[in-house]
């Protein structure tokens, strides 16, 4: 298979376990056939909180990513543990910059326990990875897809994130072929 792109950096801009991250790293590369790298550096990201909503402003995040330089080609995935939004939503799992190659993503909301339910590892890993693959899948100019199992599905919701799933559908796995 082709190598879609040149490496993808894992960046975690605040302390994250590094299991997860590990699992991150594993998963990429495997859905993008390509090496991942995991920054140790962290991000102070204080400038993208919002007081008044108690959220961090996800294009921020993504501002702060694109400060230091990537090989071209490279993507980059920011990964934080606090609630992210976008202007006009309540709250997003993440988000991406198609023409830079960056995106972020949110661990806050894919935990059960966040919901007052039991922890279940299992499925917050599952959840992890698809929001990651999702989110990546936008830096290689790949769109909402209207397979409910394909990883392009738009999640609206955690049920619409446990529904799909981790891969790319004919389809999409097509267009990132073509990328």
């Amino acid at each position: 298979m082709r190598r879609v792109g040149r490496k993808i950096i894992l960046r975690p801009l605040v302390q994250i376990d590094s299991q997860i991250l590990g699992i991150l790293k594993q998963s990429v590369e495997q859905a993008f056939n390509c090496p991942g790298e995991i920054e140790t550096q962290t991000s102070n990201i204080d400038c993208a909180y919002d007081p008044n909503r108690k959220q961090y402003l996800a294009s921020a995040l993504l501002a702060a990513l694109l400060s230091s330089k990537m090989e071209e080609g490279s993507r980059r995935l920011g990964i934080v543990d606090t609630d992210l939004y976008a202007p006009g939503l309540n709250f997003v799992f993440g988000q991406a910059d198609i023409e830079s190659g960056v995106a972020v993503v949110s661990l806050y909301r894919l935990r059960q326990e966040r919901y007052g339910l039991p922890p279940d590892e299992r499925l917050f890993r599952s959840r992890a990875v698809k929001e990651a693959v999702h989110e990546l899948g936008h830096t290689y100019y790949l769109s909402h897809c209207p397979n409910a199992k394909c990883v392009m599905h738009f999640s609206n919701c955690l049920a619409d994130t446990d529904i799909k799933g981790a891969a790319f559908c004919a389809k999409c796995q097509q267009k990132l072929k073509e990328v």
